[in-house]
Formats: C-alpha cells, sequence, structure tokens
C-alpha cells in the first residue's frame, strides 16, 4: 500500500475520501471511531470523536469532536464526494473505559457514554452499523481501507482485528 495515500485524522477532527485511499486516527481510549462507507461510491469518511454530545458545551465549535455534529458533518463531507446517504454503513471502534472506576458515577464513564451517543445518532441518520470493536480497557489505532470497506483495529499486544 502507498504510504501517501494514508490520511491521519487527529483527535475531534474527520475526513472523508475515495478509493484507494485510507483513512486512520491514533490512540483511540475513551474516544470513538466511527467509519462511514458507501459501498457503491467507494467514498469513506472516519470520524474520531471525544465526546458523546455537543449541547453539553457552551462553546462547541469543533463539531468533530462530538458525536451529534461531527456524524453530521462527516456525512456531509462524504455527500460532497459523491456519497449517496441513503446507502451508508458504519462500523465503530474505541469507546474504552480506560482508568478503572469503582463508581457509579456515569460522567466517568465517558468511552460507555460515547459509543452509545454513536449508535443513537447512526439509528437516527437510518445509518446501519455493521460490526464494532468497542469498550473492553485498551486503547485502539485504527485503519479504515476505502477500497474494500475494511476496518482494521490495531491494539498493543492484541491480534490485529479486520472488521
Amino acid at each position: 500500500m502507498n504510504i501517501n495515500s494514508m490520511i491521519k485524522v487527529g483527535m475531534g477532527d474527520l475526513k472523508a475520501c475515495k478509493s484507494p485511499e485510507v483513512l486512520t486516527t491514533l490512540g483511540l481510549g475513551s474516544c470513538v471511531g466511527v467509519a462511514l462507507y458507501d459501498p457503491v461510491t467507494k467514498v469513506s469518511g472516519l470520524l474520531h470523536c471525544m465526546l458523546p454530545d455537543s449541547k453539553q458545551f457552551k462553546n462547541a465549535s469543533n463539531v468533530a469532536k462530538y458525536a451529534d455534529t461531527g456524524l453530521v458533518e462527516l456525512v456531509n463531507q462524504m455527500e460532497k464526494l459523491g456519497a449517496n446517504k441513503t446507502r451508508l454503513v458504519a462500523k465503530i471502534a474505541g469507546g474504552a473505559q480506560m482508568f478503572s472506576t469503582n463508581t457509579n458515577n456515569e460522567n466517568l464513564k465517558v468511552g460507555q457514554r460515547n459509543v452509545m451517543a454513536v449508535k443513537m445518532k447512526l439509528s437516527e441518520m437510518r445509518i446501519k452499523l455493521l460490526a464494532e470493536d468497542t469498550g473492553l480497557n485498551f486503547g485502539r489505532t485504527v485503519e479504515f481501507y476505502s477500497e474494500t470497506g475494511k476496518y482494521k483495529i490495531k491494539a498493543v499486544g492484541k491480534p490485529e482485528k479486520l472488521i
């Protein structure tokens, strides 16, 4: 694979691309990497969202930081590249509980809340979730291949996973 076709997505960031480009994001802990894909046009998108809900913040100007606004923006960018919203499918990774907490405080369970928020928004947007690798207590690095729609998940000390 040509390394020039690898597009890096930072934390609280999103990118859309066309085949044969590959999207990657590093260090998904409690963050969720949402890969969207149009299997006909092979237009792909990757969102690295950090928080579930922009409505809880006064200055939510970075739309990619939040599950609710990031997914809407990612779909918009993908449509500009020729994707059809009705064909989009999703795969997600991340949403880990990075620190052990002996608390029932839901606010500290950011990973779990991120995963739930992403699933809720996908459902609301009628985008089918095909696969996920979420939860547990380890970080992930992901690569999304726009040629095939495969989502590669790498984690330290774990076998590589394709979903």
